[in-house]
């Protein structure tokens, strides 16, 4: 029989892949932003809240908090680097008023993580205690990074419309989810296998309103690529009647 901790171990590889991997799925996203010069209709709700949860995660895998957690560290530590960058294109791109929204954010979620730093090193002195009150609020902010995506699958039944939900990020929330509920089963850790057993639901969500109206969005990105077509078609047609 395979030793629980070669399985826990196994497992948490394929849980760092496929979170490294849900991180860089929305690359083909920000060179989009980045290509135009304009975050469009793109919300920074999912990156504000991938920031905030892997700074947290980090702080829970740190050996004075939660011992042995290195493969949660690596990885939040990874994607925390990775939202740093996401966040530094989404301001460059942004008009004044979102600019400064977004940068106000993410200095409030540093002060609260550095807070939050200060208050488990002075203030909880023992790492059992301090996996459960750091485990805590690390599963909330992690259940609010996988339902962030909520507010572009309300614009996605608004317009009917899948322009603004990246395919990608949708599966790979499955996938990541899926990895690292079953992960936390051995043993049982319920401040990961929570979150991500909600992770992996929403993912499974998006990917319905994904396929639902694919077609939909198809037939609107078609129709819109005609409009100027036609346009330029009718100008030669006025200027034969001059």
């Amino acid at each position: 029989m395979v030793p629980e901790e070669t399985v826990r171990t196994v497992l948490g590889v394929a849980g760092n892949i496929t979170a490294i991997t849900l991180f860089l799925s929305t690359i083909p996203t920000f060179y989009r932003i980045w290509k135009k010069g304009s975050v469009e209709q793109y919300s920074p709700v999912p990156y504000l809240a991938t920031f905030f949860n892997c700074g947290l995660w980090v702080l829970y895998g740190m050996p004075f908090v939660h011992p042995d957690s290195l493969l949660v560290v690596t990885t939040s530590g990874v994607g925390l680097v990775i939202e740093i960058g996401y966040l530094l294109i989404f301001l460059m791109c942004s008009d004044t008023r979102k600019r400064f929204q977004v940068a106000m954010m993410v200095l409030l979620e540093v002060l609260v993580i550095g807070g939050f730093v200060l208050f488990v090193l002075t203030v909880v002195h023992t790492t059992h205690k301090r996996s459960t009150i750091v485990g805590s609020i690390s599963a909330a902010a992690n259940i609010l990074m996988y339902a962030s995506p909520l507010s572009v699958m309300k614009l996605v039944i608004t317009t009917k419309s899948i322009e603004y939900m990246p395919f990608l990020l949708s599966l790979f929330c499955l996938c990541n989810g899926l990895c690292w509920f079953v992960y936390a089963l051995f043993p049982f850790d319920p401040f990961i296998a929570v979150p991500n057993g909600m992770g992996a639901l929403f993912g499974i969500l998006q990917l319905i309103l994904y396929a639902t109206f694919y077609k939909s969005t198809k037939r609107m990105l078609a129709a819109r690529k005609e409009e100027p077509e036609l346009g330029l078609a009718v100008i030669p047609m006025h200027d034969a009647k001059a």
